[in-house]
């Protein structure tokens, strides 16, 4: 998944606390100085631009590609409290970067840290996605959002991110694969949804993510794109979830949480 408009990461750098430890890693090692400059002492580049041919080769190369956003840090920090109008306007210019850099659209989305809103939730509809991978849960499903549904698929991630393990105690780079298979060693009928990062796994956790990969090969699990699973689905046919708001393990702000089944326990009235 790709962030497509400018990258302003520097603009975090004056919130207390960024620069440090930062789920784990920090900041600079996370990112790397120069990169902590983009929006603020370096002018912010345009990933899009910059960075097509790379993107075009990701996708030559065999894997699936699909929207994040367009400003990361504009989505992340704005979304939230975002209307229609500006929802629109930044998944819509997102979108129609993919199409300039791949000559197609875009099938699926997934939201910059997890972070969406009803509009978000919309327009997944009406962009044209197959699926999206918006938020954290436990398995595909239709999203529900105060009772408004969705019937754009959900395919979430159902496994926390080395991020967010490493700020547990006891949790190291050196083990933390440890921990995460320990979550895949039994059987999940809907598989697993891993999100992981270029800048970490790629990189500073690239040694733990190896060991992952093995792993996850010796207990029996294939591995592949989203796609692959979502083409094992019906999509009409998965259960309608709630959908929310919410804090998990490892995350400080609030993001898109699977809740459980809609109205699973309401019986229907009686015919007449």
């Amino acid at each position: 998944l790709f962030a497509l408009g400018r990258d302003h990461t520097g603009k975090r750098v004056f919130r207390p606390g960024f620069l440090g430890n930062r789920r784990g890693v920090s900041a600079v090692r996370r990112y790397g100085v120069r990169t902590l400059f983009y929006g603020t002492f370096l002018p912010a580049p345009d990933l899009g631009n910059r960075g097509a041919d790379v993107m075009r080769g990701v996708h030559d190369a065999g894997h699936e590609t699909g929207v994040q956003c367009w400003d990361r840090i504009r989505w992340e920090d704005g979304v939230a409290r975002a209307d229609a109008h500006w929802t629109e306007r930044e998944m819509r210019r997102a979108c129609e970067r993919y199409t300039d850099i791949f000559k197609v659209p875009p099938t699926t989305h997934g939201a910059a840290d997890w972070q969406m809103n009803i509009h978000a939730l919309r327009l997944t509809q009406r962009l044209g996605f197959d699926y999206c991978s918006d938020g954290r849960g436990t398995h595909p499903h239709l999203p529900v959002w105060n009772a408004e549904p969705i019937r754009c698929p959900q395919l979430p991630t159902t496994l926390p991110t080395m991020d967010e393990l490493l700020v547990t105690r006891g949790i190291t780079a050196d083990n933390v694969a440890a921990h995460l298979l320990q979550r895949t060693a039994t059987e999940a009928p809907a598989g697993h949804v891993f999100t992981l990062h270029a800048e970490l796994e790629g990189l500073r956790l690239a040694r733990a993510f190896e060991q992952l990969i093995v792993g996850w090969k010796a207990q029996g699990w294939e591995l592949g794109p989203v796609r692959l699973a979502y083409t094992a689905l019906e999509p009409m046919a998965l259960p309608r979830c709630s959908t929310s708001l919410e804090v998990i393990p490892g995350r400080m702000q609030t993001l898109l949480v699977q809740g459980p089944e809609f109205l699973k326990d309401v019986e229907a009235p009686p015919l007449k």
